[in-house]
């Protein structure tokens, strides 16, 4: 909702503009919401105690879990992706969306992994974890433009 001054003259127009007042805050002003949710449920996932996993054999046998880390690695940079091309502040961002957005998600898996090496209980630090982590950070970026071809809504915000 803008609150403005309805004027008629040209020099009662830029004061208009001067004077509008954005009350909220739509989704073009927060693009990196769901990017930063994505990235804390992952911090979440990934803090979980081994034990409380479910371990089922066929799923080992079919590297479930790696699986698992490139998919929500994969979400994780389709979404910075969109945020970086959806925020409107900064052009360099939106020019080079899919490098930065590789670029920060690929440490912050490594990160995650160091975490659960030191930090968390339960968990252990695993480097394979880590190239799945990367793996589909490379693949959200190489198949985004044929994703937001087929689900245009990654072309709008939330």
């Amino acid at each position: 909702m803008l609150l403005r001054i309805v004027r008629s003259s040209a020099t009662e127009q830029k004061i208009n503009d001067e004077c509008s007042i954005d009350v909220h805050l739509p989704m073009k002003k927060r693009p990196y919401l769901s990017t930063f949710l994505w990235a804390l449920v992952i911090l979440i996932l990934c803090g979980i105690p081994g034990k409380d996993i479910p371990h089922i054999s066929f799923l080992e046998l079919l590297s479930f879990d790696k699986w698992v880390h490139a998919g929500i690695f994969f979400v994780l940079v389709i979404f910075f992706i969109r945020s970086n091309r959806l925020q409107e502040k900064n052009k360099y961002v939106k020019a080079n969306a899919v490098f930065i957005a590789v670029g920060l998600s690929i440490p912050y898996g490594g990160l995650i992994e160091i975490m659960q090496g030191t930090l968390f209980v339960g968990r252990s630090a695993d480097f394979y974890d880590f190239i799945a982590n990367s793996a589909g950070c490379f693949m959200a970026a190489l198949t985004y433009p044929f994703i937001s071809k087929k689900i245009p809504k990654l072309r709008l915000p939330l």
